[in-house]
Parts: structure tokens; sequence; C-alpha cells
């Protein structure tokens, strides 16, 4: 049986990120991806240039309207961008019983804020209690804990420890902001405390990565993988799409990853 993965997330036309990378990611993992939008962004791979956040009560309906309907076997919670639209959020997912991934997105690859500042609060309070893994970078724990960015891997470790003190069953802390060769991921919680080890790739093409490593990790959770296995398989596939990104030809700023990259032979 194909699972059945919500998104819940913002658009992005140029399709690297939000939205419209899930989707993508969904499908390249094995899932049925479907889609509750949150809001509008004009962007392309050099900022963004407008954003219009969409009603509580439409984000609401969306969500309810699938509910009705369609069995849920994960969602991803991307951007959100008010507390109005992270309680409605948090009420529409109410007694849902399967797999949350939160990813925190508050600030785009280009440095545009996509989380309003009072709404950090709603986000740590309202949706962390709900999530069975959020996936922040360095920038947003730092965020999210109201401290400093994380500069190596024992603060990574104490920053971890902090954000699972707030209520999510696990977090994977994402360790691309270091400086260095590696580009190391700790996932701790729900069992788990490992490190999920990774190369740095010399690419600008790195627009969506959060949104898509998110959503392979809720579709490979709603296939039903364990979190560990999970969490190494979605990081193994964004590496390989970061890999492939110089297949594309898509603007000149951050590229997006190349989410099909095993449906393509490889550019010669």
């Amino acid at each position: 049986m194909i699972a059945n993965i919500l998104s819940i997330a913002g658009s992005d036309p140029s399709g690297g990120a939000g939205i419209q990378a899930d989707l993508k990611a969904i499908s390249a993992n094995g899932g049925y991806g479907m889609a509750a939008l949150t809001a509008l962004t004009a962007q392309n791979t050099q900022g963004v240039r407008a954003v219009t956040l969409i009603a509580p009560e439409m984000v609401a309906a969306q969500i309810g309207a699938i509910r009705e309907d369609i069995r849920i076997d994960a969602v991803k919670i991307g951007m959100l961008g008010s507390a109005a639209l992270i309680e409605a959020v948090a009420e529409a997912l109410s007694g849902l019983a399967a797999p949350v991934v939160l990813d925190p997105v508050m600030v785009a690859k280009g440095g545009d804020r996509l989380l309003a500042a009072e709404a950090v609060t709603a986000l740590r309070d309202r949706l962390l209690p709900l999530a069975t893994v959020i996936t922040p970078n360095l920038p947003e724990a730092a965020d999210l804990l109201e401290t400093t960015v994380a500069a190596d891997r024992a603060g990574m470790e104490a920053q971890a420890q902090a954000l699972l003190a707030l209520g999510p069953g696990a977090v994977l802390l994402k360790g691309g902001h270091l400086a260095g060769a590696d580009s190391p991921d700790l996932l701790l919680g729900a069992g788990q405390a490992r490190w999920i080890e990774g190369e740095r790739q010399a690419t600008r093409n790195t627009h969506g990565t959060g949104c898509t490593l998110s959503s392979a990790l809720a579709t490979l959770l709603g296939r039903g993988l364990s979190l560990g296995e999970a969490s190494a398989q979605a990081k193994s596939y964004i590496a390989r799409a970061i890999a492939r990104s110089g297949d594309l030809s898509v603007g000149s700023g951050h590229g997006p990853v190349h989410h099909f990259h095993a449906f393509f032979p490889e550019a010669t």
C-alpha cells in the first residue's frame, strides 16, 4: 500500500522549495503527496520578493477536508509564518495518529525571515510537543532556544538536548552550517543517539534542502521505517540530490537540488 503523506507548507513558484519540493521528495521516496498551502510567496533562486499568508481558517479547512476523506500516514509541517497559523494547524491536527515531521522554517536561504519573531513562542509551545521529530538546522535551533548558533559537535549535542526538553519525540539537528569538510546530522530521542555522517559538497545548489529532507523523512516514516533508518535514508537521498543538482539549469542564485535524480541518467 502506498503511503499518503500530507505536507503543510508554503508555495515556492520556482519549484525548489516549499510545497513544490515537498511533493517531489514525497513522490521520489515512494509516497503519495498531498498539500495544504499556508502561504503564497514570490521567490526565485535569488531570494524572496513577497509573501502572502493564507487565512488560518482556510488552512484548517484544507487539512479538515483531507482528514474527512483520506488516510494520512505521515505529516510534514514547513512554513507557517504566524502564531495564528501555528494555532490553526495544531488544532487541525489534533488527535491524528500519524508521524509528524516538523521543519521549523524561519529564514529563507537568502536571509529573508519567513516566521514572524513573535510566532517563535507559539511554535515552541504548540507544535514542538506534537512532533514525532523536528528537523532544525543550526540557526533555526538557536532561534528556538534563543541562543547563539552551535559551532561544533559538542554545541550541537547540548542544543539537541535542550530542544528535546521542549517536548518533541526526537530531534534531527542538521549540521550543514558547521565549518569544515563534514556535514553531520545528530539524531537524538526516541531511543536514538547517533551521528549521521555526510561530506560537505561544493555547490550553491542548496535551495530547498530542508524542505526536501523533512519531506523524505516523513515519507519514509509513513512507509513504516524506523526513525533511525528513515533518517539515514533521508540523509542519503538529499546528499545524492545535491550531488546531482548540477544536472539542472535553474536560475542564477541558490539552485534547487535534483529531486528525481534516480530517474534520470547522469548528465555528460
